[in-house]
C-alpha cells in the first residue's frame, strides 16, 4: 500500500490527554489499515506552549519519534529533553506525557502498538 500525504486524515484535539492546546494530529495509516498491529500511526504537531497529558498505556504501548523540535518528556516520572532523532518507547503499564519546551512546532511520530 502507498499513501500519499493528500490523504491522509487530519485530526485536532484540544486539550490531549488533559494537555495544554490544540494538537494537530495527521493520520498516516487507519487502523483498519494496519492489519490489527497498532491503533495509531499519527504526525502529532504540539504548538508552542503545548502539551499531551500525562497517560499510562494498558494493555498497549506507544513509541514517540521527534521529528522537529524540542520535547520535555516525563517518562514514569523522570523528565528528559529530547530533540530531533531521539525517540521514546513506552511500554505496557507504563506513562508519560509530552511537552513543546522550544520555540517553534514540536512534531512526533506516534504509533499505538496493540
Amino acid at each position: 500500500m502507498i499513501k500519499k500525504s493528500s490523504q491522509m486524515r487530519e485530526e485536532i484535539r484540544s486539550s490531549m490527554r488533559g494537555g495544554n492546546g490544540d494538537v494537530a494530529l495527521i493520520h498516516m495509516l487507519e487502523k483498519d489499515e494496519m492489519a490489527g498491529k497498532a491503533r495509531l500511526a499519527a504526525r502529532m504537531l504540539i504548538p508552542v506552549g503545548g502539551s499531551i497529558g500525562e497517560h499510562v498505556h494498558d494493555p498497549e504501548a506507544e513509541i514517540y519519534l521527534i521529528v522537529s523540535g524540542v520535547a520535555e518528556i516525563n517518562d514514569n516520572g523522570t523528565v528528559h529533553t529530547l530533540k530531533a532523532g531521539d525517540i521514546v518507547f513506552t511500554s505496557t503499564g507504563e506513562f508519560h506525557s509530552v511537552s513543546n519546551a522550544g520555540n517553534e512546532t514540536l512534531e512526533i511520530i506516534g504509533v499505538v502498538i496493540e
